[in-house]
């Protein structure tokens, strides 16, 4: 177990969903139907109300005029959402399109290729599921690649080396 791991949290391993997906299933697993989810929450809304999901303005949350009052969205975002779009961040766009196909590219990879990333217990680094805690929780319908990059004392060499290179 790398050291570091118990700053940033641990799972526990579970399968592949893409490779599940192959599979001829005649019904989803038990552990990845969530009813208490059924209905899609931001289509539905309640009435005729339209839901939006967040936007967060990058200068207005580093300029002294507008500062309070974008981190007062950050943070309803993080609470109520738990997610939010970042507009104004000055990245790159070909830089973003560029790392978002290279991810896709890692997502294509074969099961072999990917059991070089994927996480080692009591890890959230690698592809999995995040955060998974007990072998009767509910999961994702998904896969996921999670990596650190900072803060560097955190970052955890053993990936590095078998990410394609372009992604790399």
């Amino acid at each position: 177990r790398n050291s570091t791991a118990s700053n940033v949290g641990s799972s526990v391993l579970v399968p592949s969903v893409q490779e599940l997906a192959k599979q001829p299933l005649s019904a989803i697993p038990d552990r990845y139907l969530r009813p208490e989810l059924e209905g899609d929450a931001v289509a539905h809304g309640g009435g005729d109300q339209v839901l939006e999901i967040p936007v967060i303005d990058m200068q207005r949350l580093v300029s002294e005029e507008s500062m309070n009052s974008e981190i007062h969205k950050l943070d309803f975002a993080c609470k109520e959402w738990g997610f939010f779009q970042l507009v104004n961040h000055g990245v790159n766009l070909r830089l973003l399109e560029k790392v978002k196909a290279e991810l896709e590219e890692l997502f294509k990879l074969p099961m072999e290729e990917k059991k070089k990333l994927w996480q080692c217990p009591g890890n959230v680094e690698g592809f999995g599921q995040a955060f998974v805690v007990s072998e009767g929780q509910k999961l994702d319908w998904c896969d996921l690649f999670n990596m650190l990059t900072h803060p560097l004392h955190l970052r955890n060499p053993r990936l590095f080396p078998n990410l394609p290179l372009p992604l790399r």
